[in-house]
């Protein structure tokens, strides 16, 4: 992990103590919804702080939390707003084209099943109509990954050159922050963040 600016380092620690904070909730309470929320959104945005697989797999623990919340209140429409923004990351994430427009189509219906439980909530419009374009997005961002690695010479399929990863995981990284913003000022609206560390 590259050195952090003062600001990212106390997101890193507040949104830290909060995956901490609403693990210890949920193993005193199996089923409490919030705390699984909230466990996953803090993993969502600790992801931006990884690249590559480790980010992957911190996205893929963070939509396991939101789906076991979703069995225990499958309306719970911020849960199902936080998978659309997991599915859309892991799409944005994903190299090849079919995966992708899974994820796409996965993050589409939840945000869909958001919509439904909370007509009126505007994020929830907004998140719908940029998983829309995702596809058009994610097909542009390949362009240019493929025209960096032919320009730098370094296309081969056997090795991924470091620029090309690291610039891909710099794109989806800033897909992934947006997201998650916008996914936390809505759990704001429904509940209480966690403390900030002191």
């Amino acid at each position: 992990m590259e050195t952090l600016g003062r600001d990212e380092l106390e997101r890193l620690m507040f949104f830290e103590q909060a995956r901490e904070q609403e693990e210890q909730k949920y193993k005193q309470n199996n089923q409490d919804v919030v705390a699984l929320t909230r466990w996953g959104g803090a993993l969502l945005e600790l992801a931006h702080f990884r690249q590559g697989v480790e980010a992957y797999g911190m996205i893929q623990e963070a939509a396991e939390k939101f789906k076991m919340a979703l069995t225990i209140e499958p309306g719970k429409h911020d849960a199902l707003w936080c998978l659309g923004n997991a599915y859309t990351s892991q799409g944005f994430l994903t190299t090849e084209t079919a995966q992708a427009l899974e994820f796409f189509e996965q993050a589409t219906d939840c945000f869909k099943k958001a919509l439904h439980e909370e007509p009126n909530n505007d994020v929830y419009k907004k998140a719908l109509e940029m998983t829309h374009q995702a596809p058009q997005l994610h097909a542009e961002l390949q362009k240019q990954i493929h025209a960096s690695q032919f320009a730098s010479g370094e296309g081969s399929a056997a090795t991924r050159p470091k620029s090309s990863s690291d610039f891909w995981y710099d794109v989806a990284g800033w897909v992934l922050l947006g997201g998650i913003i916008v996914g936390w000022v809505a759990l704001a609206r429904n509940s209480a963040p966690p403390q900030a560390p002191k």
